[in-house]
């Protein structure tokens, strides 16, 4: 059994659902990033996304951007996020997914899968990788042991969320919204009834993202879901704070926010 399904069968018997944060590699700086990431798995992240910068992010609202063209920037490659989630695994076992558009992917080469597996990483989100076309590297990621996870959003339909579901391993990213990420006062409407229709094709767990940036939202999802995504406002949070706070500030989010997916109700 994979890092991957190993936590969410341990989270299913205690009774939560999964804290999944996310950063952007290299923002605001490497270094922060590298020490960010075991932090919040000692605060209680369950899985952390890791975002391969891009210059064209286009599933991505306005903070992710400017965090990705900053990482840019500053010379960020997919090498450098390897080096962070290599570093990250030898200290601890927290499933780690890179969040990468194809191009840096294609860009990198055909041993992008290998030197994931190696580095630690445990699954690819591909926002701009439909199942269809995802042939080859669903293939690879099989073969070294990582888990391919596609997205879902409210207005998919049926035959899309049955094919989605056929081709998915790990887990299912469900968008709460028609739109892209970024921190909101309310999550998208619509979500509820995207997940039941979804349990109709699939036993995976299904994972919230997009628009999730309190403890409220965080149990609203826990609620309907197995997990949620926090993204936008965990940059937002780091964008805010001094410096020399932002180790404490992001710790004191991630644990407020992981206590906020306790008490999950099992899915009827």
């Amino acid at each position: 059994m994979g890092r991957i399904a190993a936590t969410f069968r341990r989270l299913r018997k205690a009774n939560e659902a999964a804290l999944v944060p996310y950063l952007t590699v290299g923002y605001p700086s490497l270094d922060l990033t590298r020490r960010l990431v075991p932090i919040m798995a000692r605060q209680g992240a369950d899985l952390i996304e890791l975002g391969v910068p891009f210059s064209d992010p286009m599933a991505d609202g306005a903070t992710i951007q400017r965090a990705s063209h900053a990482a840019l920037l500053a010379g960020i490659t997919l090498s450098d996020c390897l080096s962070v989630a290599a570093e990250a695994r030898r200290s601890n076992d927290v499933p780690l997914l890179f969040m990468s558009y194809y191009n840096p992917i294609l860009q990198y080469g055909p041993t992008l899968v290998a030197d994931c597996a190696q580095a630690g990483v445990d699954g690819l989100i591909v926002p701009d990788l439909p199942p269809e076309e995802a042939g080859d590297l669903k293939a690879q990621c099989e073969a070294a042991g990582l888990d391919m996870i596609f997205l879902v959003a409210p207005n998919s339909t049926d035959e899309r969320l049955k094919r989605v579901a056929e081709a998915a391993g790990g887990f299912i990213y469900c968008v709460s919204l028609t739109g892209v990420t970024g921190a909101r006062s309310e999550v998208g409407e619509g979500v509820d009834n995207l997940i039941a229709r979804l349990r109709r094709y699939t036993d995976l767990p299904l994972v919230v993202g997009f628009g999730i940036s309190t403890p409220e939202h965080v149990r609203m999802m826990s609620s309907l879901a197995d997990g949620a995504v926090v993204g936008s406002a965990l940059i937002n949070l780091v964008e805010s704070l001094p410096e020399d706070e932002v180790i404490l500030g992001v710790s004191e989010y991630i644990r407020e926010l992981k206590e906020a997916t306790a008490g999950k109700q099992p899915a009827s």
